[in-house]
């Protein structure tokens, strides 16, 4: 087995991979992950803490470059609309995340806060009204505001263009990138095995999965395989569309002249009436990297095939940084990629036993939103595993697809269509 350095990176800063040495015994608690994203990589952890004999597999390099974990940073809230379910389940996981930065040595989950824009005057049924309505409910600590004191309060926010909205300062931002090979270095470190290399398909015996065969032609045995394999598993895993489908989101990285203006103090994660047009994004990071993004409608997408984000984007892009922030005029682009989202027909994850396929494990359909709950994902997967009770579990069972719908964040209006800007 590979060596670790102390803090459990290599000197690249990725988490070291270790390789089983030929092939094994079944033993009864023998476990293959397919996929090393934060669904996979959180629920290998979790079952090798449990005594588990666990394999992970996935292609790499590692953390990969093309999973929708692998970004700079994802956002931590718990402001779901009048979804009193994912709200719940968001704080725990948030005390979940603080707990991570203690283990981690250092923080990887920032407590920013999130400001929430509405562009217009909040309402009832409004993403903004109805998540705010919520976590007062439930003693979250809100801050109103309109658009001088967003202003006051936040510089950068020019005041007329949204009017309302409010700071939830029990929010925050993980760096995505880092909190995956943490977890990866981890897992390795109290004995997960992490073999580099692709899943062809499933190994059956009758109805009984008792494995995989790689796309080197070697078969991998285990009493249970889970496929966590993000956007790739509609394609690992065909009988799940429509269910499940790949969805790419634009998310582009901007390099501002000045970066004072959004540091993470004067200018925390947000969403602007993104129910509406999709717009999110960051503070900049360390390297002055401004990251704007949409959880919209996105555009279906062969992960197996090349990336790209679709022509037009780049307007669409500049022409909201210009309006909504004026220091931002002529900055340039430094990069653009496709966020490849997990897309459930319903917006919920999708984390249970296949009906038909004993031994097979499906947690995925992560929708864009996932990240968050990763303090909770591993032991999800894990209690699932062992048939242990979780309360959150149900509203990810195993379901026949219905019309699309998606969480209150998403927005639905198609790029150019009447929600964008």
């Amino acid at each position: 087995m590979t060596k670790l350095p102390p803090d459990g990176f290599s000197a690249s800063g990725e988490p070291e991979a270790a390789q089983r040495p030929g092939s094994s015994p079944l033993e009864p608690k023998d476990i293959i992950i397919v996929g090393a994203g934060v669904f996979g990589a959180s629920a290998a952890l979790e079952l090798r803490r449990r005594g588990h004999a666990v394999t992970l597999v996935d292609p790499g390099p590692l953390p990969h470059p093309d999973a929708s974990s692998t970004d700079v940073s994802k956002m931590v809230r718990a402001d779901y609309g009048k979804d009193h379910f994912y709200s719940h389940f968001a704080l725990e996981c948030i005390t979940g995340w603080k707990r991570w930065n203690v283990e981690m040595g250092r923080p990887l989950y920032h407590e920013t806060g999130f400001l929430v824009l509405a562009g217009g005057q909040m309402r009832p049924g409004g993403f903004e009204h109805d998540s705010r309505e919520v976590l007062l409910q439930i003693g979250g600590d809100i801050d109103r505001l309109d658009g001088a004191e967003l202003h006051r309060r936040f510089p950068a926010w020019p005041a007329d263009r949204y009017p309302d909205g409010y700071f939830n300062p029990n929010a925050g931002w993980a760096e995505s990138r880092n909190v995956v090979s943490w977890l990866l270095a981890h897992a390795v470190r109290s004995g997960v095995l992490v073999r580099e290399t692709s899943m062809a398909h499933c190994l059956e015996e009758g109805s009984r999965i008792r494995g995989i065969v790689t796309s080197d032609g070697h078969e991998l045995l285990a009493n249970t395989v889970i496929v966590a394999a993000g956007a790739w598993t509609p394609t690992l895993l065909p009988w799940l569309e429509p269910a499940l489908q790949c969805v790419g989101q634009p998310v582009y990285h901007f390099l501002p002249a000045d970066p004072e203006p959004y540091r993470s103090e004067r200018f925390p994660p947000w969403a602007a009436d993104i129910a509406n047009t999709g717009w999110y994004g960051f503070p900049v990071q360390s390297d002055g990297i401004l990251k704007i993004a949409n959880h919209g409608s996105g555009v279906r997408v062969d992960p197996r095939a090349d990336k790209i984000v679709p022509a037009g984007n780049d307007e669409r892009f500049l022409s909201f940084a210009e309006a909504t922030f004026p220091g931002l005029e002529d900055c340039p682009i430094v990069k653009r990629r496709l966020c490849l989202y997990c897309d459930s027909w319903d917006g919920d994850f999708w984390i249970d036993w296949d009906p038909d396929r004993e031994g097979l494990l499906v947690a995925a359909g992560g929708s864009g939103h996932g990240f968050k709950f990763a303090p909770g994902l591993g032991r999800l997967i894990a209690d699932k595993v062992e048939g242990t009770e979780n309360r959150w579990a149900d509203r990810f069972r195993w379901r026949p697809p219905g019309a699309r719908r998606t969480e209150a964040a998403r927005s639905t209006a198609r790029p150019g269509g009447s929600g964008a800007p």
